[in-house]
């Protein structure tokens, strides 16, 4: 028993060591990839809704290694010059819209817009006729044919279809008895200086009747066969003083559907137009 009392008592410590910052950090770099990988997708979103499809397009392209061999001209001046052997499926551009560098008149376009010197002499040209006639109407290189209290019932503007003429009711001065397509001493007045104007020059003649909106309340809305009888009533005025019916090229009724107030049942609304199409159209 005394042996066994003086025998040394050992006791054994084990040491746990915890996981420090540089060992348990790994996960924060995984969270970082993930956050700048949904900044960099919500932003592509951004950017893919901000631009437009030809944006769009042009970055494809530009990132594109196949750009060389795209179906439009290219830019560079490499193996092909910039041209593409695979527009239209033949013979490269020569990077202006043209296809050939000396085009025949009846083959392929010429020039670097694809275009004719004589097309944009024709539309000067077309411009400097219409403007004779607004000179004539308004007097703004002269006397004008249109007598004062005419003048207030005609507004003009120059459009890529021609000169648009257009006639138009005032409060308490129509155009038209209400209802009919019978016209006014005004609109009588109005249509005996047309033909006069009309002959400074050689334009077909086109003629569109617009008409106000109706009260829902009617039973039978005249709106379309109103418009086109009175269109075709301007038609029958024209020619009967004198103006040459081959010129007329076309008479439409287009109802309400175009009113030039903001208040569709306002009698500005109730108008004609007579166009001078463009002799280059």
């Amino acid at each position: 028993m005394g042996a066994q009392s003086n025998a040394p008592v050992i006791i054994r410590k084990k040491k746990v060591i915890a996981g420090s910052g540089h060992h348990g950090g790994a996960w924060k770099v995984a969270y970082a990839d993930f956050v700048t990988a949904m900044m960099a997708f919500f932003l592509l979103m951004w950017l893919l809704n901000a631009t437009t499809e030809k944006q769009r397009k042009g970055l494809a392209d530009y990132f594109s290694p196949t750009v060389p061999t795209v179906r439009i001209s290219g830019g560079g001046d490499g193996a092909f010059g910039g041209h593409s052997v695979l527009s239209e499926e033949s013979q490269a551009f020569d990077g202006s819209g043209a296809q050939r560098r000396k085009p025949t008149e009846s083959d392929k376009a010429r020039g670097e817009t694809g275009t004719r010197d004589e097309g944009e002499d024709a539309s000067k040209s077309s411009d400097e006729e219409l403007k004779k006639i607004e000179e004539a109407l308004f007097g703004t290189g002269g006397e004008s044919m249109a007598a004062k209290n005419l003048r207030r019932h005609i507004l003009t503007r120059v459009t890529d279809e021609g000169l648009i003429i257009e006639i138009f009711d005032l409060e308490g001065e129509p155009l038209f008895i209400e209802g009919t397509d019978e016209a006014t001493p005004l609109l009588k007045e109005i249509v005996a200086m047309l033909p006069e104007i009309f002959s400074l020059v050689s334009n077909r003649v086109a003629i569109n009747g617009h008409i106000r909106s109706y009260p829902v309340v009617i039973a039978e809305n005249p709106v379309w066969d109103l418009s086109s009888r009175r269109a075709d009533k301007l038609r029958r005025m024209l020619e009967a003083a004198q103006l040459e019916p081959e010129r007329i090229e076309r008479v439409t009724g287009y109802a309400d559907r175009k009113p030039s107030a903001r208040n569709p049942m306002a009698v500005r609304n109730n108008r004609l137009e007579v166009i001078l199409l463009r002799s280059d159209v």
